[in-house]
C-alpha cells in the first residue's frame, strides 16, 4: 500500500523531473552529471520524510540539487589536488587504485567537516594540526586570546569526534 508521502514524493517526480535535469544541465554543461544529481536530489528528499508545499517544488528542488553541485565541484578540486599530487610521486611510490579512492574519500569527509566549522576555528584547527603552531602563536596571528583558540580547537576535535564516533558516543 503507498504512502501519503510516496505519493506525494511521486507526484513531485512526474511534475519537475525533467525541469529540474534540464535545470542542472545547463549548470553542469553535461547531461551524465545532470541526471546524477537529479537523481541525488529525490533520494535526499525521500531521506528527509517530507515532500515540499506544491508552490515550493521547484525552489525546494533548486535549493537542494544546487547544494549537490557545490559537493560535486568541492569533491573534483580534492580529487584534482590529490591526483596533482599523486603526479609528482614517483612510480614506486604511488598508492594503489584502491587506496587512492580510500584516501580521496576520506579527504573529502575531512573537507566536510572543516567546511562546518567558523571560519576562526577552522584556521586555528589547521594552524595546529598542519602547522604546528602552539595555542600562543595561533592566538598572535588570529589576534584573539590564548583561550579563545583553547576553545576553537576543541570545537574542532568535537565536530571530528562526532564524524568518527557519532554524535551520541
Amino acid at each position: 500500500m503507498e504512502s501519503y508521502f510516496q505519493r506525494e514524493v511521486g507526484a513531485l517526480y512526474r511534475d519537475h523531473h525533467g525541469w529540474l535535469r534540464g535545470w542542472l544541465r545547463k549548470k553542469l554543461g553535461n547531461a551524465f552529471d545532470a541526471a546524477d544529481l537529479a537523481h541525488d536530489t529525490y533520494l535526499r528528499v525521500l531521506c528527509t520524510g517530507r515532500a515540499p508545499h506544491v508552490e515550493d517544488s521547484r525552489r525546494y528542488l533548486a535549493r537542494i540539487a544546487n547544494c549537490l553541485v557545490i559537493d560535486l565541484f568541492r569533491r573534483r578540486h580534492i580529487e584534482t589536488a590529490y591526483l596533482d599530487t599523486l603526479a609528482a610521486l614517483p612510480e614506486p611510490v604511488a598508492p594503489s587504485p584502491e587506496t587512492r579512492a580510500l584516501v580521496l574519500e576520506a579527504l573529502v569527509e575531512i573537507d566536510t567537516l572543516l567546511s562546518r566549522l567558523p571560519a576562526k576555528a577552522r584556521t586555528a584547527f589547521l594552524l595546529c594540526k598542519l602547522e604546528g603552531l602552539g595555542y600562543r602563536e595561533i592566538a598572535a596571528q588570529l589576534q584573539v586570546s590564548v583561550s579563545s583558540v583553547e576553545k576553537y580547537i576543541a570545537q574542532a576535535l568535537r565536530e571530528c569526534y562526532a564524524v568518527q564516533f557519532g554524535s551520541d558516543a
